[in-house]
């Protein structure tokens, strides 16, 4: 088993994005998700050992369904075309988690907190009023600059959160609801070479923003 099959299998699933098909190929998406979830579990293992304030997340729990949410999203295939999965995911939930995505139309690794809730989102957004000249110089580090890109969806706020000055020092960074980052890669990153050793220098380099804004929802 490998990355091919794993991009082939949705390929496949794709040009066929039915429940008939899937329950004819059934076998096929449990060894192509059962290969994934070996390979999470030796991601989880290497970062485990190289970072002490990781927490170890099974590949099964990892790993997201393939199917996608109808009763919230109706007009979307039965299935996605990619395989996700998020590590590091913390205690109940509370953490952003290192995530995974490997699709047919982007792939890419990425961390951070993507829409939060809104009692987090006020948690990082206090940080950020306490000591925002900390989070800057990380998202400004020039190691940093050349491998991610900051996620926005265009939905940050027009005005001042409640609470905060239209004129506050950190008022462009307060305005946002998403504080994550991707960095993307090709299916001939993922396919070719060593994915194992790039998604851990990649979780290295993270680690500070990771870091960041992960005491701000747990400290």
């Amino acid at each position: 088993m490998s990355f091919y099959k794993l991009y082939n299998f949705l390929r496949d699933l794709n040009n066929n994005n039915n429940k008939e098909w899937m329950d004819q190929h059934r076998q096929r998406y449990h060894e192509v998700r059962d290969w994934y979830i070996d390979w999470l579990n030796e991601l989880d293992k290497a970062l485990a050992e190289i970072d002490p304030d990781y927490t170890p997340t099974e590949g099964r729990k990892a790993i997201n369904r393939i199917n996608n949410n109808l009763l919230y999203h109706p007009n979307k295939p039965i299935y996605k075309d990619h395989f996700g999965a998020g590590l590091d995911l913390g205690e109940n939930g509370k953490q952003g988690d290192f995530y995974i995505h490997l699709g047919l139309e982007e792939s890419f690794l990425a961390g951070g907190f993507y829409h939060p809730k809104k009692q987090i989102l006020n948690s990082i957004r206090d940080a950020i009023d306490y000591d925002g000249e900390r989070y800057k110089a990380i998202i400004n580090r020039e190691s940093f600059n050349g491998k991610f890109e900051i996620i926005d969806d265009g939905d940050s706020l027009k005005t001042a959160p409640k609470g905060f000055s239209q004129d506050h020092r950190h008022i462009d960074l307060l305005r946002q609801k998403t504080f994550a980052v991707r960095h993307d890669v090709t299916q001939k990153e993922v396919t070719t070479g060593d994915f194992l050793e790039k998604c851990i220098d990649i979780y290295k380099e993270m680690k500070p923003f990771r870091d960041y804004l992960n005491r701000t929802v747990t400290v």
